[in-house]
């Protein structure tokens, strides 16, 4: 089967991934204890913490970003976790922590709205909790989270952990791991970062060690402490997904090169340039909205309603018979919404051309 021209693939993850960084995959294997899978992860480690912002060290999953987040809650939720949902993947982190045995109260929010950090101190002084689990970026609805004020907020409550999902934040929308003193924050391969999926990073600030480090049963294969353990040595404390690995370095020294300045303004831009399209479709008499507010807008991937008389689903075969690849609305939002991921190497050009042909299926 012949390779598809790259820039009609929006899904709001897995994302399209370059075809220099597929290639990359087909180097041959090595053993992953020995020195060259060490000299593989420590030439990356520099580029990952700039992706991350942060001078602590990356760790390297061989998982899902699912994996991470029950890492998050197993190693670092304490007794009682505070769940801020305002979508489907900040409700999968409420019950990642519920199925892990912790006390977990859901504080909702309506789907394509974000938590406002006073509501949240406020709910944090009437109850006792150990930890916060929010999603940055809520790929369900393109709402992105305050976490910057959110952070402080957690800081200011006492012994109160922020374990953050990035997921679609990370690599396209400004994280400032150290700056803001995040716990704990991850990521996964298949989004922003614009890799195949399969492996997921996060970083763990000292604080979030010292809880896991206090915590008894913490599994193996997501044990923080063990990651800790392993990653100062540049190795992992399971077997890797090499072939991802050899990707992974590929892209942190693509990324490297375009600098994270760079990177962050490519996905505004290509942001904007949705939610004007969204605006000149009103113009046009078409109910196509936004989902999420001015000012807390993804820059990763946006949410869109299609007007009466359509659905997602029949939007997004009908651009799928003219060669793009978007997503219809997540959950119950499934039938009044669709999604595209404007993130990864993507830019406005590419953009451009899938949304004059979306143009078209709205207006047939």
């Amino acid at each position: 089967m012949s390779q598809p021209a790259f820039g009609r693939f929006f899904l709001p993850g897995p994302t399209e991934v370059h075809p220099t960084i597929l290639a990359a995959q087909a180097r041959p294997m090595i053993g992953h204890r020995g020195k060259g899978m060490e000299k593989l992860i420590a030439d990356m480690m520099p580029g990952l913490k700039r992706i991350f912002r942060t001078q602590r060290p990356v760790y390297i999953s061989s998982s899902s970003a699912t994996g991470l987040m029950e890492a998050a809650v197993r190693n670092c939720g304490g007794k009682r976790v505070l769940s801020l949902v305002n979508g489907a993947f900040s409700e999968r982190f409420h019950k990642i922590a519920l199925a892990n045995g912790l006390e977990a109260d859901a504080f909702e929010v309506p789907l394509g709205q974000v938590h406002d950090p006073n509501a949240v101190a406020e709910r944090l002084r009437g109850g006792k909790y150990d930890a916060i689990t929010v999603v940055h970026s809520e790929t369900s609805t393109g709402a992105l989270n305050p976490i910057a004020e959110l952070a402080k907020v957690a800081r200011a409550a006492g012994d109160v952990l922020l374990l953050v999902d990035s997921v679609t934040g990370l690599a396209g929308a400004p994280v400032e791991t150290d700056l803001w003193q995040l716990d704990f924050v991850l990521t996964g391969s298949q989004k922003a970062l614009a890799l195949p999926p399969g492996l997921a990073l996060g970083v763990a600030h000292p604080r979030a060690l010292e809880r896991a480090k206090a915590t008894r049963n913490r599994g193996i294969y997501f044990d923080l402490v063990e990651f800790e353990n392993y990653i100062v040595k540049h190795q992992t404390p399971n077997t890797p997904a090499l072939s991802l690995m050899y990707a992974l370095a590929a892209q942190v020294e693509r990324i490297d090169n375009e600098t994270m300045e760079v990177r962050w303004a490519r996905h505004r831009d290509m942001a904007h340039h949705t939610w004007t399209w969204a605006q000149q479709q009103q113009a046009k008499g078409r109910d196509v909205r936004v989902l999420a507010p001015e000012g807390f807008r993804s820059p990763t991937v946006t949410c869109l309603t299609v007007p009466a008389g359509k659905k997602g689903g029949e939007v997004n075969d009908a651009m799928k018979a003219r060669g793009f690849t978007i997503s219809a609305g997540y959950g119950s939002l499934k039938d009044s919404t669709i999604r595209i991921g404007h993130m990864g190497d993507h830019d406005v050009a590419e953009l451009d051309v899938l949304l004059h042909a979306l143009d078209e299926v709205l207006a047939a």
